[in-house]
Parts: C-alpha cells; structure tokens; sequence
C-alpha cells in the first residue's frame, strides 16, 4: 500500500473513531438524567396495554427523561418489555433512564377499578366496598352519593388504596363533570331538552339498549311518548323500584306482570312522563343518544331473546312484532 493510501486509510479510521467516540458520548448523555439537581417528583400514570412507543414518548413530554427512542433502547436491552406494570409510578428528572425503566417494573400501591355503565349506585359501592381499599366505607359511600345517581361516572380508574369514600365520590363527580359537563358542552347548550331530563333518559336507555344506535332510535321513541303524553312503559324502571331480588340474588331481576301495578313513582306504566331522578349511571354513549336521539315516526319497541331490537309505528306492527319475535 503506498503512503497516500495509507494516509488516507488512518485518517478515515479516525474520523470514524472520533464520529463513533462522539455518538457513545452524545447516547451516553440521553441515558443520563433530565436534571440531576432536581428534587421534585411527577405522578406518572400507565394505563393498562400502553405500548412502550408511547409510554417513552409521555415520559419525554412530561421532561422526565432526554429521549423516548433512548428509553425504548434500555427497555429492549434489559429485557424489560414485558415487565413494564400499569399503574401510577412517583418519578423524578434526577433519574436515569435505566432506573426510570426498572422503577416502572414495580408494583404500585393503586388499584384498577372498573365501574360500568348502568350500574346504580348500590352496585358500584358493592363493587368498591370487594376491592383491597383501605379506608372505603360502603354506608359513608351510599349516604354521600346516593343523591348523585347518574352523574357517577361509569369508567376505569387507577385509585389509591388509602383512597377515602369521600374522595372515590368527588372522583366520579369531577370525572362526570369533565367527560360529560365539559366534554358535551356544545351538545348540552344545542339541545332543546332540560340537561336533567337528558341525564334521567340516559339512565334508561343505558338499561334498555346496547349499543349507540339503538341507543338513539329508543331516544327517539321515548322521547316520542313524552311529547304526545304517553306513558313510557320501561321496564328498567320497574327493576329500579323494586330494588334488590331476593330470590334471584341480584339487581335488575325481571319484572313480572304484577310489577306493572306497583305504586312508585318509578313505575313508568302507571305515571306519565320520565322518572323522578335517573335509575342508573350512564357512560357517554347513553348520553349522546339522549341529546341526539334518531328522528322516527316509531312509538314502540321490543327486546328479542337474541338480544335484538325491533320497533313499530303502530299498535297493530307493535303485535304483530310480539307474536313473529317472542311468541
């Protein structure tokens, strides 16, 4: 090899000695932390199933670490993928991202609870009052937010286990009051109806109907009922007066055709118009339905075994209805 290829040969070695030198200090630096002088520590929640992509990106929005792609690197290099919990973690910008990783791999102190829509408020502190909760009082619970019946809100939460009765309350009503409140407030403002009487719709169609558009096409024929003064007919409103079966050990037993004679001011069949207050908690979509029910000319409806929704203009296709689908 002559000289000047020789020359040249070191000198790329060693611009690629010093480019690689470079590239370890700069990657050496991303692991290190945000700030070592910091002594605050930011609540950093994981929900359950959050890729790691988005949890490294969250954690460098929030500046508790330099780069997303660097801690996506220390999770894949110390096998941590599978490891990383969901729950609430106390972290620190004086941390590295090594031990920011390993620090997501712990367990936490708080609990996953999921309530779910239509439940009544019996329900909810029946399921509060069967988790590991430290403080929860299920008559406190019960004596707080037994006025509050359908602005409890349905969802997941990641609660503490000190967590008072108290608290888990103002929680529902203050997530209430963001998703729904807040979140439909154009809906709400646009709408003809008064919002406590959509809330109490919700609640029964959360009761009678599955999913969002059948929510909406019974919206509409209850809605339909209310305004010609015709009574309501639901049975939810029946299962909400008589409370708790106890003979079928459950809430929202089958009523039977002597129920219809019951004198409640819940019972839709004897008593014009909606119920006095809601009859369960509605999750969003039930709410939706009530402010934006689908427009028809249908009166009536009825549930098929299979689970299936058919309606009706008339008495007479009403019947007809009853005898083809549950007869």
């Amino acid at each position: 090899m002559s000289k000047k290829l020789s020359k040249k040969a070191t000198i790329l070695i060693s611009v690629a000695l010093i480019f690689t030198a470079l590239v370890l200090f700069y990657v050496s630096s991303l692991l290190k932390p945000l700030d070592v002088n910091s002594t605050d520590a930011s609540r950093f929640v994981i929900p359950k199933g959050q890729a790691i992509s988005i949890i490294g990106q969250r954690l460098q929005e929030e500046k508790l670490i330099k780069n997303a792609y660097v801690f996506r690197f220390v999770v894949v290099k110390d096998k941590l993928v599978n490891k990383i919990q969901a729950g609430s973690f106390d972290i620190s910008p004086s941390m590295s991202v090594s031990e920011i990783a390993n620090h997501l791999t712990i367990g936490t102190e708080d609990i996953w609870i999921t309530l779910l829509e239509g439940w009544r408020v019996e329900e909810i502190a029946e399921s509060l009052e069967s988790q590991d909760l430290d403080h929860f009082d299920k008559e406190e619970f019960l004596n707080l937010a037994k006025a509050s019946e359908g602005m409890l809100y349905p969802d997941t939460y990641l609660i503490p286990r000190e967590m008072s009765s108290e608290a888990i309350y103002r929680l529902l009503l203050n997530t209430f009051e963001k998703k729904v409140i807040q979140g439909l407030a154009n809906e709400i403002k646009t709408s003809d109806r008064d919002f406590d009487q959509v809330l109490i719709m919700a609640s029964l169609l959360e009761r009678e109907a599955k999913t969002y558009e059948q929510m909406r096409r019974v919206a509409g024929i209850l809605w339909n009922r209310i305004d010609i003064g015709m009574a309501l007919q639901v049975d939810a409103t029946l299962q909400y007066a008589n409370g708790y079966n106890q003979i079928q050990k459950k809430w929202w037993a089958i009523p039977s055709s002597e129920d219809k004679k019951l004198k409640s001011p819940f019972n839709t069949y004897l008593n014009l118009g909606l119920p006095l207050k809601a009859i369960s908690n509605p999750g969003i979509n039930a709410i939706k339905a009530a402010l934006m029910p689908l427009e028809s000319n249908d009166f009536f409806y009825i549930h098929a075994n299979d689970g299936s929704i058919y309606y009706a203009s008339t008495l007479e296709a009403h019947n007809a209805n009853i005898n083809k689908y549950l007869r």
